[in-house]
């Protein structure tokens, strides 16, 4: 298992930037924009991770950036923790085993997330290639907030 990277929701990015960048001295290490979802994703990483962020895309902050207004609730604007692991399916089986039940199943053989005890998101990502999509995940509905 590798850590990849915690998302945390932002309704300003550019007080955001200003927090994270400027005052805390993060790096900028990839940006995307997403039409059809109406978000931005911003990653960025600490100046000694810079190097290591790019070339493997961790250790890093996610700055998601919904473009219709949104008041974040709850905890809302933090996002998830992910991970990196060799096989999602037997990861999510073991979580599954111990009761945790799967919010999103992962149905294309690369993502699954599922709550912590005290309900923060986890996701996993499938590392290298996706795997074949399998049973039971593939019937698995989504469940929940993730």
């Amino acid at each position: 298992m590798r850590y990849l990277h915690t998302m945390v929701r932002v309704a300003d990015v550019d007080a955001s930037l200003a927090f994270y960048r400027d005052l805390l001295g993060l790096v900028e290490t990839r940006r995307t924009d997403y039409e059809n979802g109406r978000f931005t994703l911003i990653f960025l990483a600490a100046p000694e991770d810079e190097n290591n962020a790019k070339a493997n895309r961790a250790p890093e902050l996610e700055l998601t950036h919904n473009w219709d207004p949104e008041e974040y609730t709850g905890g809302r604007n933090f996002g998830h923790l992910c991970y990196e692991v060799d096989n999602v399916y037997e990861s999510c089986q073991k979580a599954m085993d111990a009761g945790i039940p799967i919010n999103v199943p992962p149905r294309d053989g690369r993502m699954a997330f599922f709550r912590s005890p005290d309900g923060i998101s986890i996701e996993l990502i499938q590392a290298g290639e996706p795997l074949e999509p399998a049973e039971p995940w593939v019937s698995m509905s989504t469940t929940g907030s993730w």
